[in-house]
């Protein structure tokens, strides 16, 4: 079986883990966390690192320190993971979702400016496969509008966006953005996550609150409420091998993904696109079934399955989730493009350890199940 997924581990990161355990300094202090903050952070064009210990709760403490008005709106695309709309509900806050481009799957940037109301506060922009939203236009909306902007940068480690005539890197935009390191992410450190920030005021109230927010004089004296968020100096570790290889990394995922789009081109599949704005990462190389196909994506992967091919099925739209319907959300809302994608969309083996060799093999399986 080919995995969808799977990291790629060496002796550095070994290195550094030993250091720690030899050190003792396994749990959420040492150098490794200092570093690896300082390190993303820089890469990623940001003043302040704030190191959590996965992606969801890096959402969840971003929002948190906005401090945005109960019951305010967030505009959200309803094609993303549950992490999302989480952050959002867990901060007492509304979300409002909106479609998706249908070649990109991000979210529809003329689908939130007209999602705009008076009790919106702000807008979510999640990146999606390694592809970023339009970001030129969006910060035109929330600019005008007055949001303020999160985005979710969890799946596009490396990747570019254009602005103005500048390419500026995914995770740069905003009063706060989130990544996770997941072991499936273009970096990872197994789990753990991380919030970006230019603000020095809240890099401070996010170092506060993913720890408790103990006192700084009196240690059990608390001013605010916290989370016992924090990343260990052993994840901290692995992601600082892991970030000292990421141009590497990179070119190892155009590679892949330039590959499989010789190999599957001429297939009734949608295969990922570049916008002329953009410089992907390919976080994982999706394809959409198109609609002459008479099966949908899980049909798909059932016959892969069966050729020892392992795959993953799109996001299902967060519109359409059974819990959210029962809590009386999203009874009304029909987002056509979401909904679509979610059934005829998955994405092929695409880690950082798939070889040449097992790339030809799923090209040849998929072509065997479409033929």
């Amino acid at each position: 079986m080919i995995p969808v997924n799977e990291p790629r581990l060496g002796p550095r990161e070994l290195d550094y883990v030993r250091d720690c355990i030899e050190s003792g300094w396994i749990s959420s202090a040492g150098k490794y966390i200092d570093r690896f903050e300082a390190g993303w952070a820089a890469y990623c064009g940001r003043r302040y690192g704030v190191a959590v210990c996965n992606g969801t709760v890096a959402l969840e403490l971003a929002v948190s320190v906005l401090d945005l008005p109960p019951g305010s709106e967030v505009i959200l695309p309803s094609f993303t993971i549950v992490s999302c709309l989480e952050a959002v509900l867990r901060n007492g806050l509304t979300p409002v979702l909106v479609d998706c481009d249908p070649k990109t799957y991000c979210m529809d940037v003329t689908e939130v400016e007209r999602a705009i109301s008076p009790r919106t506060r702000a807008v979510m922009a999640v990146h999606i496969y390694g592809h970023p939203v339009d970001m030129e236009r969006l910060l035109v909306v929330v600019q005008k509008h007055g949001l303020k902007l999160i985005e979710d940068a969890a799946e596009v480690h490396g990747a570019e966006c254009r602005v103005h005539g500048t390419w500026r890197r995914c995770g740069s935009f905003g009063e706060v953005s989130a990544f996770s390191f997941y072991a499936n992410k273009n970096i990872t450190c197994g789990e753990g996550g991380m919030v970006l920030t230019d603000d020095e005021r809240l890099a401070e109230r996010l170092r506060s609150r993913r720890n408790l927010c103990f006192g700084r004089r009196d240690r059990f004296l608390h001013e605010d409420r916290g989370w016992n968020f924090r990343m260990t100096n052993i994840q901290a570790a692995i992601g600082c091998a892991q970030l000292e290889q990421i141009e590497q990394f990179l070119q190892r995922k155009l590679e892949m993904a330039r590959r499989y789009s010789e190999g599957l081109r001429g297939l009734p599949l949608q295969l990922p696109v570049t916008r002329e704005w953009a410089r992907p990462s390919v976080w994982m190389y999706a394809v959409l079934l198109e609609d002459s196909v008479p099966f949908d994506a899980a049909e798909l992967a059932r016959r892969l399955y069966a050729e020892g091919i392992e795959t993953r099925p799109f996001f299902r739209g967060m519109h359409e989730q059974p819990v959210y319907r029962r809590m009386g959300l999203f009874r009304d809302v029909r987002l056509p493009v979401t909904e679509r994608i979610s059934r005829r969309g998955l994405y092929l083996p695409s880690g950082q350890a798939i070889t040449d060799e097992q790339i030809d093999r799923v090209i040849e399986a998929v072509r065997k199940v479409l033929a």
